[in-house]
């Protein structure tokens, strides 16, 4: 039997992975998860979506990696715009945040292929995502992989994937000024 391709996932919660999962099982992907979402709050929520991630892929057996909360970080790169609409500049400053990471521990891993859930959600433009994706991985040996995961009927694919696991589901994208 031929070993997959390892690829490191960076996943925003459970439900957004869900689908993804399918896909990149389907390409010959092995993805391992790497939950790294210092934008999230209030840390509550950060541990609930997280919880859920790990129920979901200790079901599927797939290994998932936490990083530590430290909500500082990402209003460090938030400041002067907490009054910017979703879709804005502060949001991909926000994936480049959790990109860069998902980068580092790429390498520190030895996985040379990395992607993101975030690309699943239809409140999210994907260009961005993979814009903020290809300049992480500048300069490193580590390939950004496209993976518009909300194409194809995506995002109805991961809802239902996680309306029948009985997931948790947010209702904002994690941020508090995504909140208003």
């Amino acid at each position: 039997m031929q070993s997959k391709n390892k690829i490191l996932i960076h996943a925003c919660c459970g439900v957004c992975f869900s689908y993804p999962l399918i896909l990149l099982r389907e390409l010959g992907y092995e993805p391992v998860v790497y939950f790294v979402n210092p934008n999230i709050h209030p840390i509550n929520e950060f541990e609930r979506r997280y919880s859920e991630l790990e129920k979901y892929c200790a079901a599927n057996n797939v290994e998932l990696i936490k990083e530590e909360y430290d909500h500082g970080e990402f209003l460090k790169i938030a400041k002067g715009l907490e009054n910017l609409p979703e879709k804005s500049e502060r949001c991909k400053r926000c994936f480049y945040l959790r990109l860069l990471k998902t980068v580092l521990l790429a390498k520190k891993t030895g996985i040379d292929k990395i992607t993101t859930t975030l690309s699943v959600s239809p409140h999210k433009i994907s260009k961005d995502i993979f814009e903020m994706g290809k300049k992480a991985c500048e300069n490193t040996d580590i390939e950004f992989m496209e993976f518009d995961f909300k194409k194809k009927d995506g995002f109805k694919k991961t809802s239902k994937i996680a309306y029948d696991f009985g997931m948790y589901r947010q209702n904002y994208c994690g941020c508090e000024f995504s909140l208003r």
